[in-house]
């Protein structure tokens, strides 16, 4: 589904990617991992179109990708969602959901029951405002955001992220069964080492903007992972 090759990144005259080459496939998680400030976010927004990309070539369901905006790369299948979830605190759960109308076409557009079976807490919670919930239930929210606009491939940026464990655990099994199912791809970052583990298929790991290791589960140890990802 997705192809990425020699992608390269720049914040102003800093270079923060060196040459990303990675893949990622229907029903399959791919989890990009690495200590702090290695570039895994950075890889994401390149992905994503949130920031453009300096050079390389990215595929996307055999479509090679200009470097487009985040809405036009949406519309061709993306699904973000970002590190801090980012959802309209003013707006309802409803309508936050409802803002990932504009990738589907007029007659597609509604929230699916499947997105209230994901995540029963929306469907109780359809009318308070998105700032109003707690942080787990923000995440929940961004995520179905995400899936309302049906896409091939999913990028969740650390979706644990300062998230009580109960919800953790639910999110885990959210993504288990979006990968289950064989619609998507999905690319995961996350920092939690044992959630992140249990959940891949396939591993990238970053140092310093470059893949220092990649490969499906059974080709690389536990233990050489942690190794790999820790300070």
């Amino acid at each position: 589904m997705l192809n990425i090759k020699d992608l390269t990144l720049h914040y102003g005259h800093s270079q923060i990617l060196n040459g990303i080459s990675m893949d990622a496939s229907i029903g399959e998680v791919t989890c990009v991992m690495g200590t702090n400030g290695v570039g895994k976010t950075s890889l994401i927004k390149a992905i994503s179109g949130t920031h453009p990309r300096s050079g390389g070539e990215v595929t996307l369901d055999n479509e090679a990708l200009g470097v487009l905006p985040a809405h036009a790369l949406a519309h061709k299948g993306i699904g973000y969602v970002a590190q801090g979830r980012e959802i309209f605190p003013l707006l309802t759960v409803q309508e936050n959901l409802e803002t990932g109308f504009n990738c589907l076409p007029k007659n597609e557009r509604r929230v699916p029951g499947e997105i209230f079976e994901l995540f029963p807490v929306l469907q109780e919670m359809k009318s308070r405002r998105g700032g109003d919930l707690s942080g787990g239930q923000q995440q929940q929210l961004a995520i179905a955001r995400a899936l309302i606009t049906r896409p091939k491939l999913l990028l969740l940026d650390e979706p644990t992220e300062g998230i009580q464990p109960n919800i953790i655990q639910h999110i885990g099994r959210v993504i288990e069964q979006l990968r289950d199912e064989g619609q998507m791809a999905i690319v995961l970052v996350e920092q939690y080492f044992e959630f992140a583990y249990n959940l891949a298929d396939k591993f990238v790991v970053l140092r310093r903007g470059e893949v220092i290791k990649s490969g499906y589960r059974d080709t690389v140890s536990k233990s050489e992972l942690l190794s790999l990802v820790s300070v």
